[in-house]
């Protein structure tokens, strides 16, 4: 089992940055990929960035060159620095891993909402 934290979502007007943590816990050795999606109301969720186990990141179009996620082993936590946040980037977003075994695990989630 893996247990996410995901923390450091909140409010912030369109142009600005925010920077979310996820601590990961448990059997963090299992892990594999690990990374963010997001889920705007009535849409489906989506990815948002992945780090895989060699430190190669993954994104959508929709963020390139906006959002960085880096990956601290030392403390099994992930990290999502956004920048340049428009209001379409309004979602919750949810940590994510996937581990050697094949298993996935979520996070609660953290609010980002970004204001015209």
């Amino acid at each position: 089992q893996v247990q996410l934290v995901e923390s450091g979502g909140g409010l912030v007007q369109a142009g600005g940055s925010l920077r979310l943590s996820c601590a990961a816990s448990g059997s963090t050795f299992h892990i594999r990929v690990i990374g963010w999606y997001r889920q705007a109301p009535g849409k489906q969720r989506d990815l948002a960035a992945l780090i895989n186990e060699g430190g190669r990141p993954d994104y959508p179009d929709s963020v390139k060159g906006r959002f960085i996620i880096s990956r601290d082993n030392a403390n099994d936590t992930v990290y999502l620095q956004m920048n340049s946040l428009k209001p379409e980037d309004t979602a919750v977003y949810y940590c994510m891993t996937v581990t050697w075994t094949g298993r996935t695990f979520w996070g609660q989630g953290t609010q980002v909402t970004v204001s015209s």
